[in-house]
């Protein structure tokens, strides 16, 4: 799903829709394409959710903080060591380390509303052993994080894409919101980049600003997938636009969200991913880009059109397309009931320049667990942790 070779990198999750009607459009966006879970009365000891190589407290297996320890939007539970840039995907910080982006985090038992408690982001280390560290964490939220339309805040706010649109070596984060929408005429971008830094994502997030030659129609601008598309070293976006038009984003982009230019593009779909695994599916240097009619969610089958990537972007037919199915090892969660596991990342978490496999392992909406698993080795994952880490 990702190319190691390449700075630019699509975060892995889920694809959203938009509805043309503005009361629907919050529903349509925030319907769960999987229900994440955490373990159950927040976690009397994160121990208890964790599997043979827990990576619930500290390195090295120092003691777990306690369960309840509270994470507040935007900080972490130890500090994000600081970087000074890298080109390694997914590296929001800048030491050279990959992190993990996860949305839908579990629920608490008393959260009657269900509502999403934002962005769980989990810092990487230098130790192989145990490449991610769940105690250096942020908690994102459109509270603490999104940009206002207008005088509103939104209330979604969930990751898509992450690449370094800015060039300046920290990965940058893409994310969806629900601006407001009268249903006259074409609707807000619901786009917005939270940009990285020496101490990771912080700050507010800027609208995507997608100029009005590059867009079509009355549909709201979805799915952004980064690449190089036009083969110029520096990452680009995608977005959806009507009538299987693509809007493509020509990178750098400023802090204030512009792209350096953009285009409309004739042919695409309602549905744009980056191809599995590698993005240049050719060779030729530039990213490709697959166009789908349905929903396709990873590691799993799906067909679609691929458009290769040119000067001009995505603009060459490539032919169809077609995604492969993949068996997942299932992370160790200890729970009565079925479960079901959705992959979340393949990445070179460990530094060995093999792709890991990192899946999450569910029950319902309040039980989870996240397991990182070497490359060529899905016998025993290297750490485990559920998303209730991140419950206040």
């Amino acid at each position: 799903m990702t190319d190691e070779r390449r700075p630019t990198n699509e975060a892995p999750v889920r694809p959203r829709t938009r509805t043309e009607h503005p009361k629907a459009a919050v529903t349509s966006r925030r319907t769960p394409a999987l229900a994440a879970a955490g373990c159950t009365a927040l976690l009397l000891a994160l121990t208890a959710c964790t599997g043979p190589s827990s990576a619930s407290g500290g390195k090295n297996g120092d003691t777990p903080p306690p369960a309840r320890a509270r994470t507040q939007a935007g900080t972490a539970g130890t500090p994000v060591p600081r970087g000074t840039g890298s080109r390694v995907p997914y590296d929001f910080n800048g030491d050279g380390h990959r992190d993990l982006v996860v949305n839908e985090l579990v629920k608490a038992p008393q959260d009657s509303h269900g509502d999403d408690a934002g962005i769980g982001v989990v810092y990487g280390t230098d130790d192989r052993a145990r490449p991610l560290d769940p105690a250096t964490r942020q908690l994102l939220s459109a509270r603490a994080n999104a940009a206002k339309s207008g005088d509103t805040l939104p209330a979604a706010f969930e990751a898509e894409s992450a690449c370094d649109l800015d060039r300046d070596g920290f990965t940058d984060l893409i994310v969806s919101t629900d601006p407001p929408y009268n249903g006259i005429g074409a609707p807000p971008v619901p786009l917005q980049i939270l940009f990285g830094s020496p101490r990771g994502l912080t700050g507010r997030a800027v609208t995507v600003r997608i100029p009005q030659q590059a867009r079509f129609g009355n549909e709201w601008p979805e799915q952004p997938v980064c690449g190089d598309f036009d083969g110029d070293g520096r990452a680009d976006l995608a977005v959806t636009a009507s009538a299987g038009r693509v809007t493509f984003l020509h990178g750098p982009f400023t802090r204030t969200g512009a792209p350096r230019s953009a285009d409309l593009l004739p042919d695409g779909g309602p549905y744009l991913y980056a191809p599995e695994p590698g993005r240049d599916t050719d060779g030729d240097g530039y990213d490709d880009l697959v166009a789908a009619t349905s929903p396709h969610a990873p590691g799993r089958p799906g067909r679609g059109t691929l458009l290769l990537g040119s000067p001009k972007g995505p603009a060459r037919p490539g032919g169809a397309y077609a995604f492969a199915a993949e068996k997942l090892p299932s992370a160790p969660l200890k729970a009565t009931g079925a479960t079901r596991t959705a992959l979340l990342d393949h990445g070179d978490y460990d530094a060995d320049k093999k792709p890991d496999t990192v899946v999450r392992t569910y029950r319902g909406e309040r039980q989870d667990l996240i397991a990182l698993y070497p490359a060529g080795n899905t016998d025993r994952p290297l750490l485990t942790f559920s998303t209730a880490l991140f419950l206040p």
